[in-house]
């Protein structure tokens, strides 16, 4: 599934990009995708939202309650690096339609060249309709999103988050995270209360230690169980 080592080979041969290539190509992937979302971090810190990637157990938080195997429509947003991409590709059925949505350009050229064959756009995640049509979907079954919340301008929390309301499945659920040292924030507890507004129920999972920083999920649904 990853190509990089070849991509990388393959860039070695053009000058001052090639060289700094063959210096990223000889470490090793997980130390590479810390460095690429580190990079994005600093070119961008308020779009990011933490200078390291998300963890293993983070991922199994986020997809807990997803039965993405049995899923018609899986969208994320702002994947980043992957770190949720690899075990939603590891989960979703044969015939699932799963796209991304990522506005960081280097982390989208990244993800190609990491999962070969994954439908990744650079759009903003409030276009999802948009997608969802190109792939002739109406409604996502579930919407895995990484976007830093807590670091968006309000509007942009209610393209979104309406973008969402219109495009999940009346059974469908969006599954989000925050970081626990931004729960205080004002942004970070507005986008509480509006998720809460926007969907029947809101559920939140245990403190995810194993993260840096530590982080919970929000699992939410427009129907309550």
């Amino acid at each position: 599934m990853n190509d990089y080592y070849g991509v990388q080979a393959r860039a070695r041969s053009s000058g001052a990009r090639g060289s700094s290539a063959g210096f990223l190509g000889k470490l090793d992937p997980a130390m590479v995708e810390r460095l690429e979302f580190l990079g994005a971090f600093l070119r961008e810190p308020a779009r990011v939202g933490s200078f390291v990637p998300s963890s293993p157990a983070l991922a199994k938080a986020m997809l807990r309650g997803c039965a993405l195997s049995n899923a018609k429509t899986v969208v994320e947003f702002g994947p980043g690096t992957g770190a949720f991409t690899r075990l939603i590709l590891e989960r979703i059925g044969r015939h699932t339609t799963f796209f991304a949505l990522e506005l960081d350009e280097k982390h989208v050229r990244g993800l190609r060249q990491r999962f070969p064959g994954l439908n990744v756009y650079r759009d903003s995640a409030a276009e999802i309709q948009k997608y969802l049509a190109r792939h002739r979907r109406k409604k996502a079954d579930y919407i895995i999103s990484g976007l830093p919340w807590a670091n968006m301008p309000v509007q942009v929390q209610e393209q979104i988050l309406s973008s969402v309301l219109a495009s999940l499945a009346p059974d469908g659920m969006f599954t989000t995270f925050t970081y626990v040292h931004a729960f205080w924030l004002p942004r970070a507890r507005r986008f509480r209360h509006r998720l809460e507004c926007f969907f029947a129920e809101v559920k939140t999972s245990r403190i995810v230690w194993r993260n840096v920083p530590p982080a919970f999920v929000y699992r939410c649904r427009l129907a309550v169980e």
